[in-house]
């Protein structure tokens, strides 16, 4: 099993349900959805186009997911969370925006918002003795040979690349698009999500993901609230 620390909105948030609905399963209840059919986009391409990200459910990666260390166990990493929330407050993006990462389609702030890396790089540093060492075959997977050289070194110091000054928030909704259909692919999102972007976030809890074994699904553990978040 492996845990991960995300952001997500509140199970009840709308931003959730119309991600959930657009990646085919919301990882708080398991529900899974039919593909939306668009005249220029088929259901089964957007399905195909989807199955990345479905996979994790709807998220914006804080800390990646690890195995947890021999010294710990489950009953000891929740309390944790549940503390560390109660005790960060709750603050917003100013902006969210529509963003295309290489060939990935992502929801990403309008500009860098250093509350926002703090944050991140604060989950980051106080989960780390949670984490056990990677595998050298789980270095391997992330092809430290095309990481820069800030990206090996988080990676063999916190075990993820994308972590500190190399941070980027970004929550996920599609996988690799052709560049042939990258047009369409950004028009249909663009409408999709039009009611969420251009307007602040609140990045008001943190949660617990779990994957029960590799490869199988990403489903929401626990969400906890951060200080002065509105219910």
């Amino acid at each position: 099993m492996r845990y991960a620390l995300y952001f997500t909105p509140p199970k009840d948030h709308p931003l959730n349900g119309t991600a959930s609905r657009w990646l085919g399963r919301d990882a708080f209840t398991g529900e899974t959805y039919p593909a939306p059919e668009y005249p220029e986009m088929p259901a089964g391409e957007q399905f195909e186009l989807t199955a990345d990200p479905r996979r994790y459910g709807f998220h914006a990666t804080i800390k990646a997911p690890f195995s947890l260390a021999a010294s710990v166990t489950e009953k000891d990493l929740i309390p944790v969370v549940e503390d560390f929330a109660a005790r960060t407050s709750a603050f917003e993006i100013p902006e969210l925006v529509l963003g295309q990462l290489g060939r990935f389609f992502a929801l990403v702030p309008g500009f860098l918002h250093p509350p926002l890396q703090d944050f991140a790089a604060k989950v980051v540093k106080s989960f780390e003795p949670f984490r056990a060492a990677l595998s050298e075959a789980d270095v391997a997977r992330r092809k430290p040979e095309e990481l820069t050289e800030s990206q090996r070194a988080n990676l063999l110091r916190w075990g993820y690349p994308y972590v500190m000054d190399d941070f980027g928030f970004h929550m996920t909704l599609t996988g690799k698009v052709p560049p042939e259909r990258s047009g369409v692919m950004k028009e249909i999102l663009a409408e999709r999500f039009s009611a969420f972007t251009g307007r602040p976030l609140a990045i008001s809890g943190l949660a617990v993901f779990v994957e029960e074994a590799r490869g199988a699904p990403f489903k929401v553990h626990s969400w906890w609230p951060l200080a002065g978040a509105e219910s």
